[in-house]
């Protein structure tokens, strides 16, 4: 019993020295388009490749550059996109319109790694926090492509399976 009450008394204690949000801020690099060249010739060319993915595609939505940078083949690993270029051009197309492409990229970008046939890149992402709704946090967001031939084959992110919509409201009833 004695040696119960010492535990919780030493968790207490612990658990009382621990901020309750003990976070350092994910943010964006100052210059992003830096971090997408290589003095290797493949590895610049696969960040490059993934360079215009992020802006062209992703940030501008211009999805009919897709075949420029993804295979037709095109493995997917996000639950919620089928595999192939056709479907994931048509999955974005189905809900974001085309902007102008930037001469530079607007979206934040904390890292960008590659090695051999892989890029990684590394962005913030602000949610609000589920214990207080008037509060924000970030956290890291994560793509990764296998690049095959200077075009993505492969795409792996942090995904989770989206919740179906809410159902329409009902018609109001008549008598």
């Amino acid at each position: 019993m004695k040696t119960r009450l010492s535990l919780l008394a030493a968790l207490t204690i612990l658990f009382a020295c621990v901020p309750a949000i003990a976070q350092e801020p994910v943010v964006g690099v100052a210059d992003p388009d830096s971090l997408f060249t290589s003095k290797d010739p493949v590895l610049n060319t696969n960040k490059q490749a993934a360079y215009h993915i992020m802006k062209d595609l992703l940030e501008a939505n211009h999805w009919e550059l897709a075949d420029k940078w993804l295979t037709a083949e095109y493995h997917q690993h996000n639950p919620n996109v089928g595999s192939g270029r056709d479907p994931v051009v048509k999955f974005f197309m189905s809900f974001r319109k085309p902007t102008p492409v930037p001469e530079h990229m607007k979206t934040k970008i904390v890292a960008v790694v590659a090695e051999g046939d892989l890029v990684i890149v590394v962005t913030p992402r602000e949610f609000t926090d589920p214990r207080d709704a008037s509060k924000k946090y970030t956290t890291s967001w994560f793509d990764m492509w296998r690049f095959k031939d200077g075009k993505a084959d492969e795409h792996w992110d942090g995904a989770t399976i989206s919740a179906p919509p809410p159902p329409p409201p009902a018609a109001p009833k008549t008598n």
